[in-house]
């Protein structure tokens, strides 16, 4: 069962970085567009307000990408000194804390989208409508949650050693 789930869970893994990789290319090109219209004396207009809200697109889209390839920044200062069962238990341990830490992300980001579609709160200059982008973070971030989840429940079923 696991390793259907493994799949399943690296299509949707994927399916988030390329939305990631799609708002890298449209907030480049709004970038590009935006530079040489200023020098032409036609900047585009909203060109920040589509950048702010791609980042939001970059960022939590590549996140559950990141950590499935243990992108993430580790400190292994004392790695060395602790016996291979308790580094074990700190991989285990750091990837249910980060789901958490996540799955807060997306709580507090869904709670304030709903603050922000009452108030129909949007981008100051070509009014994109900021609950839309807060309900993608939301989903980057549980998906990415998912994945933590996922790989502290395969460390914990597979008696090989994480670290060499």
């Amino acid at each position: 069962m696991l390793p259907k789930i493994d799949r399943e869970a690296d299509l949707l893994i994927r399916l988030c970085a390329t939305v990631g990789t799609l708002g890298l290319f449209v907030v480049v090109a709004v970038i590009l567009r935006d530079v040489i219209g200023r020098n032409m004396r036609a900047p585009l207009a909203g060109a920040q307000d589509i950048a702010q809200m791609g980042m939001v697109i970059i960022v939590f889209g590549g996140m559950a990408l990141c950590d499935r390839r243990g992108g993430h920044v580790v400190v292994d200062v004392f790695e060395r000194l602790f016996p291979a069962w308790l580094n074990r238990w700190a991989d285990i341990l750091s990837a249910l804390l980060g789901a958490v830490i996540f799955l807060g992300i997306a709580w507090t980001v869904y709670d304030s989208s709903r603050l922000s579609q009452m108030l129909n709160l949007s981008t100051n200059v070509i009014r994109l409508p900021k609950a839309h982008f807060q309900w993608a973070l939301c989903f980057f971030a549980v998906v990415t949650a998912m994945g933590m989840l996922l790989r502290a429940l395969a460390l914990l079923l597979t008696p090989r050693e994480v670290r060499t």
